[in-house]
């Protein structure tokens, strides 16, 4: 079977030939090519605004013209990443899919479903002629996964309706009725390389094998971030013997959970030996630590070239900065009914070293602007205290929760009524564009829903094929029953 086969079949022929399309963040303009002409093709109105966000309005199946109008929107762009040895050009190159029992996969990258089967939903929709629903909207925001500036910048008065359904969301059955908000703190690290002094003998420690994942949805789920693991046995390494930090880099994206680095750095060569053992206990004891969420965690220590090094007081404040930051999980709602949800965190994503320079960028998150506010200038004052520049970009809102929601309303009577059990409403630890469209567009009704995603931001990301068709269902419903105008 190949992806044109599977049902609802609409969907995925449209979500097949997304995946053709290269759309990383900030390079969707191909993507947005696609667009326009899918829309005009069909003799559809369709608008791309400044910012390169595209519209396409569909008029009302007759005898639905009555119905208010409802915005159905996803984001274009994916997260690229990819396996170590997966030779791929994200800028040039489509995506490859294999479909493994009833999940659809991606051959050792990024699946782009999320969001390109959002897109592919709507896409369905627009095509075919014979679904009953009133005027819809369909918005296909650019850049939603560094930084949300297809959605920041979206023109005003773009989008005309008055409910939207945000389908970005990854667990079918859940729906979403508000989500955090987050801020991307960044640190550099300027300097001038040196000479090594003699006698010292050089090492590249690597990691790969960790589980990765997205740093909102995934960020209590205990798996390993690999540049505090590395950043861990670099600050036991400078406290026992004399070391000399080259480069350090791992991770890519500013919202995963890095999954695999590399460090080069040297020790005097009478304790090179010292080091290895040391890396023997301490990948046992982080074999233990992680033993049920991290399984495939392998280390490497090989000898390596000589290179120049970074001045040793700028590598130890470095590293104890890394050890020092925080990471993970860090309060919980004290909303008694979202209790059992992340409220703030932060992630440390990535660490890239260059001649002059290591930049660090951290994510950090909450459903609280005040503790996001808060957990923003704590990280910004141990970057500052260890001698970094620093910047912030401009933080993106939380989504706060509507108990007035028709939509919601509408959304779980429709699920209940087709699938006869009882949906989850919650909010979710992670970013989603309706915060900042509930700040342009304070009338909008809006409930985010979306297929089963799993391992989203990594190169396991696989889409549960079944969830598909019942998405597909009862977002047919529910347009059938928008309130009139």
């Amino acid at each position: 079977m190949n992806i044109n086969e599977l049902k609802p079949q609409s969907v995925f022929e449209h979500f097949a030939l997304i995946n053709k399309i290269p759309r990383p963040s900030k390079h969707e303009e191909k993507m947005i090519e696609f667009l326009k002409e899918f829309g005009q093709k069909r003799n559809l109105e369709t608008k791309v605004d400044s910012t390169g966000n595209v519209l396409i309005r569909k008029k009302a199946f007759p005898g639905y013209e009555h119905l208010k109008t409802l915005i159905l929107q996803s984001h274009m762009d994916m997260v690229c990443e990819k396996l170590v040895d997966v030779d791929i050009d994200f800028l040039n190159d489509g995506i490859s899919t294999l479909i493994e029992g009833d999940w659809l996969k991606a051959k050792g990258t990024t699946l782009g479903a999320d969001d390109g089967i959002g897109c592919a939903i709507e896409l369905a929709i627009l095509s075919d002629e014979n679904i009953e629903h009133g005027p819809i909207e369909c918005v296909f925001t650019r850049d939603e996964e560094t930084g949300l500036t297809g959605a920041y910048g979206m023109d005003k008065d773009f989008m005309k309706g008055e409910m939207l359904i945000n389908l970005d969301s990854e667990d079918e059955g859940q729906f979403f009725i508000s989500c955090a908000g987050g801020v991307t703190t960044t640190a550099r690290y300027k300097f001038s390389r040196l000479e090594v002094e003699k006698d010292f003998f050089f090492l590249k420690l690597s990691l790969k094998g960790l589980h990765g994942g997205h740093s909102g949805d995934d960020i209590n789920k205990k798996f390993a971030n690999a540049i505090k693991l590395l950043a861990r046995f670099m600050y036991l390494v400078q406290e026992r013997y004399s070391l000399r930090l080259s480069s350090f880099n791992s991770g890519r994206m500013h919202n995963a959970i890095p999954r695999d680095g590399e460090v080069v750095f040297a020790v005097p060569s009478c304790y090179k030996e010292n080091v290895s053992a040391d890396l023997n206990v301490f990948f046992s004891q982080v074999e233990e630590e992680f033993h049920i969420t991290e399984d495939g965690i392998k280390f490497s220590l090989e000898s390596w070239k000589n290179e120049k090094v970074l001045p040793l007081e700028e590598s130890k404040k470095f590293i104890l900065a890394l050890q020092a930051i925080a990471n993970g999980p860090l309060a919980m709602c004290q909303d008694k009914a979202l209790e059992w949800m992340v409220e703030t965190s932060s992630n440390i994503a990535s660490v890239v070293t260059k001649e002059d320079e290591i930049r660090v960028v951290t994510s950090q998150r909450s459903n609280v602007m005040s503790n996001l506010e808060n957990m923003g200038n704590t990280i910004k004052a141990l970057f500052i205290l260890s001698g970094a520049e620093v910047s912030q970009d401009s933080a993106y809102p939380a989504w706060k929760m509507n108990p007035k929601s028709t939509l919601t309303d509408i959304v779980v009577q429709t699920y209940k009524k087709l699938f006869k059990q009882e949906p989850k409403v919650i909010g979710i630890h992670a970013g989603l564009e309706c915060g900042l469209f509930s700040e342009k567009y304070p009338h909008l009704d809006m409930v985010s829903m979306g297929p089963t995603l799993k391992g989203v931001h990594s190169p396991d990301e696989r889409l549960y094929i079944p969830s598909v068709k019942k998405v597909w269902d009862h977002l047919l419903e529910i347009m059938k029953n928008i309130p009139k105008k």
